[in-house]
């Protein structure tokens, strides 16, 4: 059934830059979806500010993936090189994190109630991308929110005869007050792999803070608690048993694109993963969600 704009009634279009996106003002919230990479830029309860962190000098234009929110790392993660060999023989480019997240995306539907907005997006990973990968995947992304958080699940199903080896992440950026007086809780105990300290693994102790620049893939998907000197939010997962924890520190922020040279200090992603070992194996015609809620308290 094709989409009424006309009868949505918190639900619109607007156009950001050079690209097309969806706002969402409901009573109880506001929210803001891009076409181009699927990519939640914005989730604002009422007489709150924004629960993600984007960059101020964020890029709006085709092919340019947004710096913050929750960029969708899809069908790869990371640099091709430190993906398992079965994902790796796949990929036919040098760039990171795959091509879902600067790829036009699919709206399939939108519902509103009272409390709550689901919107449902679609990429058809086809020929269309033969020059990056190779593999033949759909994958349905919906979005749902409401006064209490939002929730991400991506679905990717197999269309291939052959099986397909796959990571991904949804790489929630959140903002902070001070990086310093910022910790995770909930990876006590858990082994992880340090991309700072050449790709070596370590064990956790105590709650994850940022001396400085932070990168690690952690073996856990456990519920976990960002608490920051302005509240705390909550991550809780499904289909993932691995976490990326990054902040860039002052050095590397000053050599990234479209990224304040200070705005290390008041960020962090906490990215919801299938990476390293957690990497997934799809047969033919079979399916893998992978999904994110993002509360406070």
């Amino acid at each position: 059934m094709p989409l009424k704009p006309g009868q949505w009634s918190f639900t619109r279009w607007t156009t950001v830059g050079q690209l097309e996106a969806l706002e969402v003002h409901h009573p109880l919230f506001e929210a803001r979806l891009f076409i181009q990479g699927a990519h939640l830029t914005e989730f604002t309860p009422r007489h709150q500010s924004n629960w993600l962190w984007l960059s101020d000098k964020a890029i709006f234009k085709p092919g340019h993936a947004i710096r913050g929110g929750v960029p969708i790392c899809w069908p790869w993660f990371g640099v091709p090189d430190r993906n398992p060999p079965e994902v790796r023989r796949r990929i036919l480019t040098g760039a990171s994190h795959g091509f879902a997240r600067t790829a036009l995306w699919k709206l399939e539907d939108v519902r509103e109630t009272a409390r709550e907005v689901e919107v449902s997006l679609s990429l058809l990973a086809n020929q269309d991308f033969a020059d990056a990968w190779t593999g033949s995947a759909l994958c349905l992304l919906t979005f749902s929110f409401s006064a209490a958080g939002f929730r991400i699940a991506l679905t990717t199903t197999n269309l291939a005869t052959q099986p397909l080896a796959m990571t991904q992440a949804l790489h929630t950026y959140l903002p902070t007050a001070d990086i310093i007086g910022t910790r995770i809780e909930g990876l006590d105990g858990c082994e992880y792999t340090d991309a700072v300290e050449n790709w070596s693994d370590f064990t956790q102790r105590g709650p994850v803070d940022f001396p400085g620049e932070t990168d690690r893939i952690y073996l856990s998907g456990q519920p976990l608690e960002i608490i920051t000197p302005g509240h705390t939010s909550t991550v809780d997962a499904v289909g993932s048993d691995s976490t990326v924890v990054w902040n860039p520190g002052p050095e590397k922020a000053a050599r990234l694109s479209d990224f304040p040279d200070s705005a290390w200090q008041h960020m962090l992603c906490v990215e919801t993963a299938n990476a390293l070992s957690d990497y997934r194996v799809l047969n033919e015609g079979q399916s893998h969600t992978i999904g994110v809620m993002i509360g406070r308290r």
